[in-house]
């Protein structure tokens, strides 16, 4: 009798073991992907920084274009709001889904400051724009390098989550949902041409 105490303890004991494991690799992967949110917020608050000083050097040249101008600026604002709340609650749907539409908002606003640049050959000579030109697009590139981890991470925790007997301790214990993606809108346009190029 006493051997086969020790056997449903010994079992009990190691499903306890199992439920704090998955437990503890989902509180990892969540972490994870928190993190690499974190790093998406840091290159878009660098880029949204970068833009009012653009819109600065470009005003005194657009003085007609005043339109363009502050389209550029509302979008960035709206990108600015979307960041704040996705940053409260990375993985959060419909948080996501407000910063994907901000940032497609933003990028059709400079792509319109694009084409007004354009018309003017010394302000796409200025050498302040094509500072900020620069840094622009090394920001952009490492906001895709940062999406693209967050992605990742998102996608290992949805998966070990979603993963049988792993579900069943997930839903329990505060992790019944999916995170969700940071899908940017028709991602060939992001592709085939840069957000600002002078």
């Amino acid at each position: 009798m006493m051997i086969g105490l020790l056997v449903v303890l010994g079992v009990l004991l190691l499903a306890v073991f199992w439920l704090v494991s998955i437990y503890n690799q989902l509180v990892t992967l969540k972490g994870r992907y928190q993190n690499a949110f974190a790093q998406i917020e840091v290159q878009l608050k660098r880029r949204y920084d970068l833009i009012p000083n653009l819109v600065e050097t470009a005003k005194g040249y657009l003085q007609h274009e005043s339109k363009t101008l502050t389209a550029v600026t509302e979008a960035r604002n709206a990108a600015l709001a979307g960041l704040k709340a996705a940053t409260a609650a990375p993985g959060n749907p419909a948080a996501m889904q407000q910063l994907a539409a901000a940032e497609h908002q933003l990028h059709g606003a400079l792509q319109g400051l694009s084409v007004q640049i354009e018309a003017y050959p010394e302000l796409k000579a200025n050498e302040n724009m094509l500072q900020l030109s620069e840094e622009l697009t090394a920001t952009e590139n490492r906001v895709a390098f940062a999406r693209q981890g967050f992605n990742d991470s998102v996608t290992a925790y949805n998966i070990y989550r979603q993963q049988f007997p792993n579900s069943l301790v997930a839903n329990r214990f505060g992790h019944a949902s999916d995170a969700s993606l940071l899908e940017i809108e028709n991602p060939e346009e992001y592709r085939q041409t840069p957000k600002v190029s002078f």
